[in-house]
């Protein structure tokens, strides 16, 4: 894939070794808020990863289904999806589809998921569920991501069981932290009770208008209150990141050279090197 990332401008830690030299790293990536660029993070953070050489895994878990339109992946081509995998017991290996982009496949989300929520209710070890069904794909791939829906109930619950590791797309606007805080609660409660190794790896800024004091006056707020955890990496608001969507491509698709590409390009960048020093911390 080097003929997509060589017009990137942004760094990228190569020396990193391979997140999955055993198994992949898992992350949630949620906010319980609609509207916050949750989709677009998990699309071109693993299209972004996958340009890099790293076999990415996205897993569709939201039941609008946006992740999926947002690869090219037709709703007439999603015949076995993430609904089939938690309540099915259907392998990954057999919902994970190819996309455009060279080595990342994605489980994609249909309507069906969204009675996901009540069918779980009455099944055993309902938290647990897609933990199981990714144990025996996680040798396959370095990351897998998780685009989770807008809400805190039991999809998300599945997948925050399942994770490493949360990566909450957080929008600058004035409740921003007020939400933050509850999601930090709630993860300290799964970490307590049903996932001792999970954690945040970063908050990301996103819709970042520079023209707007509001921005600036959140973003200061946000890292004031959760410090390093915040990236560094701001994504700005960016009309070609929001018309990449329909044309069924990622922005570092659509339009390479834009701020919005640009600035996943250093968002992944920046995970990288968390990463990197996640493994070296284990390894001491």
């Amino acid at each position: 894939m080097h003929n997509l990332t060589a017009p990137f401008d942004a760094p990228i830690d190569h020396a990193a070794p391979l997140a999955g030299a055993a198994d992949a790293r898992i992350f949630a990536i949620v906010n319980q808020k609609g509207g916050v660029g949750k989709t677009t993070t998990a699309v071109n953070l693993a299209t972004a990863l996958a340009a890099v050489e790293k076999r990415v895994l996205l897993i569709d878990f939201d039941p609008q289904g946006n992740a999926s339109t947002g690869l090219g992946i037709t709703r007439q081509n999603r015949r076995v999806t993430s609904y089939d995998v938690l309540l099915a017991d259907v392998s990954v290996a057999e919902a994970a589809v190819p996309t455009p982009i060279p080595l990342l496949s994605l489980v994609p989300s249909s309507v069906d998921l969204s009675g996901a929520e009540i069918e779980l209710v009455e099944v055993s070890g309902r938290e647990f569920r897609l933990r199981k069904a990714l144990e025996g794909v996680l040798g396959a791939y370095d990351y897998v991501l998780i685009d989770c829906p807008p809400s805190l109930g039991l999809l998300t619950l599945n997948a925050l069981v399942a994770a490493h590791a949360v990566l909450v797309p957080l929008q600058c606007e004035f409740y921003a932290l007020e939400g933050l805080s509850h999601l930090v609660r709630t993860v300290e409660r799964i970490k307590r009770s049903l996932n001792p190794g999970l954690e945040i790896q970063g908050v990301v800024l996103t819709m970042f208008d520079k023209r707007n004091i509001l921005s600036d006056l959140v973003a200061a707020d946000v890292r004031g209150h959760f410090g390093d955890k915040v990236y560094d990496t701001v994504i700005p608001r960016n009309v070609r990141t929001s018309e990449a969507p329909s044309h069924g491509k990622p922005v570092l698709i659509y339009d390479f050279r834009s701020a919005g590409a640009q600035a996943y390009i250093h968002l992944a960048s920046e995970v990288l090197r968390r990463e990197k020093a996640h493994r070296d911390q284990v390894r001491a």
